[in-house]
């Protein structure tokens, strides 16, 4: 475990948080090294045929966490110029990396084929299109794949699902046949695979199964039009647990169904995306109690982090368990824990029980290793938290913490 407490006091791995929080000051994001390796190589020893783990670099992207992966072996699963840019500066393979997204402009095209990543994930016929006229600019060849929608409902937050016909995401199924016919037709474009991505946090892997088949049939389909595949891109969307209740997807499982489903197509790679399955439950983000408040029978514990550094719980309304660094065996209230900034929807957790303890106590906020800083924004001119990469018995700073100036580094009067 990366995190668990001793003697009533949490720790990161062999390290006090009471102790680095002190030093450190909050809020402060601390991460646990040896979690995300062991979920990395949990992952990696569940699949038996040659496959890549294409570290979703969205749900966390600091340099160091991609470099973390990137020396397991992982590549990167990308959605952006920059993220690109990012794996290029942790030493990311291109030939393991993926782009995905809806709207992908013309010069993040140009930067992944000047970069030869191994795929582009296109997600509609228009930027299939773009993708050819990019390439044939360039004198390229694109290898590319066609994000197919399955209609496969995920059964997660219906924010994070992405695989049904009712979502931005992806060409549908009843098309793609179509624009794969298309696709080989065009001069500047390489098909190179196919792939699916049906939404995130899912704890109940039946949903992957039954997409996985459903893609593999349509493969079997345009392998009898002479297209073949070197790649399935099977997406990623395993989820975590973030309550004490919850049961964490079987990833033995999940990798025995995906390879039972592709065993017609045995000499394609399986390219899986995960993120928060890495580094969701390899993070924590301590925060500080400031003030207690009661309005009528309402009571509030008022902290120093905020939506601007944990949007989840405001967008999502998502659920993290939270508890004090320092259990102090009070009795417990029932509170909303809310932070400071100018919003009724900057909360933590409503009609929350947790022990009273007292202002200046420090609490922690778990499962937030995944799209916690990489969702943290600046609102009410709030400087981002530092980042904390613990390794056993020592850490290192991984982000300064955001200074007033630095907020305003970029502005010009």
């Amino acid at each position: 475990m990366g995190f668990n407490f001793k003697s009533g006091q949490l720790f990161a791995e062999s390290l006090n948080v009471k102790e680095i929080a002190e030093k450190e000051g909050t809020p402060v994001y601390i991460y646990s090294k040896n979690h995300m390796q062991n979920q990395f190589k949990k992952l990696d020893g569940a699949f038996s045929r040659k496959h890549i783990i294409s570290f979703a670099i969205k749900s966390n992207s600091n340099l160091n966490i991609i470099k973390l992966f990137s020396a397991l072996g992982a590549g990167a699963d990308i959605v952006s110029k920059c993220e690109l840019f990012r794996a290029k500066k942790a030493g990311v393979d291109p030939q393991k990396v993926v782009f995905s997204g809806v709207a992908k402009t013309v010069n993040e095209i140009e930067y992944a084929l000047e970069n030869n990543i191994l795929m582009i994930n296109a997600e509609s016929y228009d930027e299939l299109l773009a993708i050819n006229e990019t390439a044939a600019r360039l004198g390229k060849k694109a290898r590319i794949a066609l994000r197919v929608n399955p209609d496969v409902d995920p059964k997660t937050h219906p924010y994070i699902s992405t695989g049904l016909k009712k979502n931005k995401f992806g060409i549908p199924y009843d098309e793609a046949f179509e624009v794969y016919l298309k696709a080989k037709e065009m001069k500047n474009i390489e098909i190179y695979g196919i792939q699916f991505h049906i939404g995130s946090q899912l704890t109940d892997i039946s949903p992957i199964a039954d997409a996985s088949a459903k893609v593999a049939d349509l493969m079997k389909h345009l392998r009898d039009k002479n297209i073949n595949f070197r790649a399935v891109d099977v997406g990623g969307g395993l989820g975590i647990v973030y309550s004490d209740e919850d049961n964490p997807p079987d990833v033995k499982e999940y990798a025995k169904n995906v390879e039972r489903a592709f065993s017609d197509f045995k000499d394609a790679v399986i390219v899986c995306e995960p993120g928060r399955f890495l580094t969701g439950n390899g993070g924590i983000l301590v925060t500080k109690i400031l003030y207690h408040k009661k309005n009528g029978e309402k009571n509030f514990i008022i902290i120093d982090a905020g939506m601007n550094d944990l949007l989840r719980p405001s967008l999502y309304q998502a659920y993290h368990k939270i508890k004090p660094v320092m259990q102090s065996g009070r009795p417990k209230i029932k509170c909303d824990i809310v932070g400071p900034i100018c919003e009724t929807g900057d909360f933590f957790a409503r009609d929350y029980e947790i022990e009273n303890i007292d202002n200046g106590g420090l609490l922690s906020v778990f499962s937030t290793g995944a799209y916690g800083f990489s969702m943290a924004s600046n609102y009410n001119s709030k400087p981002k938290a530092s980042e904390i990469l613990v390794d056993d018995n020592s850490y290192t700073i991984i982000r300064k913490r955001e200074t007033c100036e630095d907020l305003i580094s970029g502005e010009l009067i």
